[in-house]
């Protein structure tokens, strides 16, 4: 691409990142060496990072993005003042950018954040020009432009975006005798850091990690991103199940985005959170190690054993195909049941789909286990095939 070719630089989005960047490379390093930081102005650092990075994963990302729950107008308005605080523009457009690039994901010219086109283009470099596949199309958003918390703060992004920014770090500054301290740290340096925590997930959580879930994107599972992108880590799942209120679906796993969801939820805040069902999710990771186990076939494919391998292998996938039929057969006799509207076939069914829905998933569970177990022993008495 020419310099002539190149699209035109997108002032704005430049300039704030200048502004913001600027003060913490140069001001903030001579600050600190010179003059003793409070510790009030780490700690409201921290909170107002917690406030602002949840507000755009919570309330940009899972609410208005992809509608995995419902919310209150008093937790809409806090998420609005919050995200506008975090500089990453309107609902409007974070949201109606962020569904194209699920749309298109990994497509070199429609994706608005392709990791396809590298680690600096999907990390900033999509903002700072203003690119074709930037390009935004509301009309297929009724329910964003209808709703009256993200117009409102669309229309008056500037006054979300900078009255809390000036006013709470330099109220608080004052209010604990730290102006620039505060100014400098729980301003400037927590926008910078704000900023490239949800930039690594577009870049980053694309490049590094594990997919458990699915191949079709290059969306990764990364444990250590979840720590500081409050749990936006676990993106190889979200990217196939991107409906679905948590990110990190396991108790263990660190979301204190879905935590802070579901507690909501028990104050009347938050209301209808959507959850991909278990049985679907061992679908998806059951079909994974099938093609983890057919890539590995692939590459060892002239070693003496790989027939008796292949056959294992074909006889599992016979096995997840009978399963995915009794899930079929199983959904449709729930809908029959439905249909017929007498309620005590409605129950009993209901009942025994339940049932029957649990030991389906037991037997999915079993075999990704089964099949990992495979996966090892194959690794392990093909090795001396490995390429050097």
């Amino acid at each position: 691409m020419t310099q002539q070719d190149r699209p035109p630089i997108n002032w704005p989005a430049t300039l704030m990142f200048i502004m913001t960047t600027l003060p913490v490379l140069f001001v903030l390093p001579w600050y600190l060496w010179e003059f003793e930081v409070s510790a009030a102005a780490w700690i409201a650092a921290g909170l107002l990072w917690m406030a602002t990075g949840m507000a755009i994963t919570a309330g940009y990302h899972r609410l208005w993005a992809h509608k995995a729950y419902k919310a209150h107008p008093i937790a809409k308005w806090a998420l609005a003042i919050f995200g506008g605080m975090a500089l990453q523009n309107s609902i409007l457009i974070w949201a109606t950018g962020h569904r194209s690039h699920h749309r298109h994901v990994d497509h070199k010219d429609k994706d608005p954040y392709s990791a396809e086109r590298g680690f600096w283009f999907s990390h900033m470099g999509w903002m700072i020009r203003k690119y074709p596949s930037s390009d935004l199309d509301y009309n297929g958003m009724p329910d964003l432009v209808n709703d009256r918390v993200v117009m409102t703060q669309h229309r008056h992004y500037l006054w979300f975006a900078l009255v809390p920014n000036f006013a709470i770090p330099m109220g608080l500054g004052l209010a604990f005798g730290d102006f620039w301290g505060f100014v400098l740290i729980a301003g400037f340096l927590r926008i910078v850091v704000s900023h490239h925590a949800t930039f690594f997930i577009n870049s980053l959580a694309h490049m590094w990690g594990r997919q458990p879930y699915t191949t079709a994107n290059s969306a990764r599972d990364n444990d250590l991103l979840a720590l500081f992108t409050w749990g936006e880590g676990y993106h190889n799942y979200h990217h196939i199940f991107q409906y679905d209120y948590r990110n990190g679906i396991r108790w263990w796993q660190f979301d204190p985005t879905k935590w802070s969801i579901w507690g909501m939820s028990k104050l009347g805040l938050t209301s209808e959170l959507k959850r991909v069902p278990e049985i679907k999710i061992e679908q998806a990771r059951v079909n994974r190690e099938l093609e983890r186990m057919n890539e590995a076939l692939q590459a060892r494919e002239s070693h003496s054993l790989i027939g008796e391998w292949r056959h294992q292998i074909d006889t599992e996938w016979v096995h997840f195909k009978d399963t995915l039929a009794q899930w079929a057969d199983l959904q449709k006799s729930r809908i029959e049941a439905a249909r017929e509207q007498v309620q005590e076939t409605w129950e009993h069914s209901d009942i025994k789909s339940r049932i029957d829905a649990i030991d389906i998933e037991k037997a999915l569970r079993q075999q990704r286990m089964r099949l990992r177990t495979l996966y090892r022993e194959f690794e392990l008495a093909t090795a001396d095939a490995r390429p050097a």
